[in-house]
């Protein structure tokens, strides 16, 4: 998997994706990420980046020039999967970040300023996606958190495929809580089930906290959750009753 990353901010790309999971797997050479300088692109001597805007307004937009010769240089004569990290893109997801696995090589543009030429969009994006309904400084948080969720699911990133398949938003729910030691800390004990040793009511115990959780803080994903089997029926039923103390 290759992920070039368009950027202003260069350094603080690296400096991130260059630590803890992500990090091993490019020593790995399982990943590959590069945080590419835009203005190393420019046609000026001053590596001129953004210009004001047509029409008047506040702030600078980012030039197409050095844009496209950038993507250019990048593609290298192939078409590369391309993504703009826009406040007017489709919201991420655990779907989308699955579909951009499957792209061998892709390329994130991040913008800054008050936006980038919409020409440079039209010539090279293929879609913007969207981290949230907020807006930040540029496009470098949300190209890093894109990258992120893609490369763990890359083989050999994680020890083995459940690290991720078992995690919120796989399958449309959030994770079961987890625990640690102490057995009891300050007082509140770690749910009995989990000391059993018994596998089975254990995994029955995490989907039923999946359900309940989903429910509680994402009632919008509980609303298009579909029971995958009868197990997942009877937890549903079970919702309708009160939680029992081994539950929080």
């Amino acid at each position: 998997m290759k992920i070039d990353i368009m950027t202003l901010f260069p350094e603080m790309v690296n400096a991130v994706m260059g630590e803890s999971m992500i990090g091993r797997a490019q020593e790995k050479g399982l990943v590959e990420i590069r945080a590419v300088n835009i203005r190393d692109y420019a046609t000026d001597k001053h590596h001129k980046a953004d210009d004001a805007p047509y029409g008047g307004g506040r702030g600078q937009v980012m030039l197409a020039e050095p844009l496209y010769l950038c993507h250019q240089a990048l593609c290298a004569g192939e078409r590369v999967h391309t993504v703009f990290l826009s406040a007017q893109g489709r919201p991420f997801d655990q779907d989308k970040a699955r579909e951009l696995l499957a792209w061998e090589h892709i390329i994130l543009v991040c913008g800054h300023y008050e936006g980038v030429d919409q020409r440079f969009i039209d010539a090279c994006v293929d879609e913007e996606i969207s981290i949230g309904d907020f807006v930040l400084t540029g496009g470098e948080i949300p190209a890093m958190a894109v990258a992120d969720a893609v490369c763990r699911m890359v083989p050999g990133v994680l020890p083995d495929e459940e690290a991720f398949t078992a995690e919120s938003h796989w399958d449309g729910l959030l994770e079961h809580p987890q625990y640690t030691r102490p057995e009891n800390w300050r007082g509140r004990p770690v749910p009995e089930v989990l000391l059993s040793g018994h596998h089975a009511n254990i995994a029955l115990w995490r989907r039923e906290m999946s359900l309940r959780r989903t429910r509680a803080d994402r009632p919008d994903l509980f609303a298009r959750f579909a029971p995958r089997d009868k197990q997942d029926r009877l937890l549903l039923a079970r919702l309708e009753q009160p939680e029992g103390n081994g539950d929080r």
